[in-house]
């Protein structure tokens, strides 16, 4: 039997210590090489999208690919590109740690738009309340010292 599956990732990460980084026209860069990282991988990017604190990534994974070397590939990588080219002028890196959900198919469209308006959702929320949020729904424990 061939492996299938269909599972969809929402991964979300931010710059470390908090920092912001302009929210200009410039993650449009970011967000295509983030594509072409995942399209390497054989990975399908449904939407990517964020603020000037953090991003959300729609997935879904390539069976041989683990969440952890993805998140980890994604952070190196883009964090070289960001330097190289200069995208974002106080950028020193990717925090730490990731936060990675997971839904069923059916929730794409929801999720795809819910991460198309993430501008206007945090006119409304902030990041650390909206992680607080996504790991509860999702009943994930956590350490509030660990939250941006």
């Amino acid at each position: 039997m061939n492996t299938y599956t269909q599972i969809l990732y929402q991964i979300v990460f931010g710059p470390k210590n908090n920092e912001t980084t302009p929210s200009g026209n410039k993650r449009p860069e970011l967000y295509a090489y983030i594509y072409g990282i995942l399209r390497n991988k054989k990975c399908h990017l449904y939407q990517i999208g964020g603020t000037s604190d953090h991003l959300h990534i729609l997935t879904h994974l390539h069976p041989t690919v683990a969440l952890a070397s993805l998140v980890k590939d994604i952070k190196i990588s883009s964090s070289d590109f960001i330097k190289r080219e200069h995208l974002f002028k106080y950028f020193s890196g990717w925090q730490d740690g990731y936060a990675a959900f997971t839904y069923p198919i059916h929730e794409k469209n929801r999720l795809v738009e819910y991460i198309k308006n993430q501008e206007q959702h945090h006119k409304r929320i902030s990041f650390r309340d909206e992680i607080i949020q996504l790991l509860k729904d999702n009943g994930i424990a956590y350490d509030d010292r660990y939250l941006p």
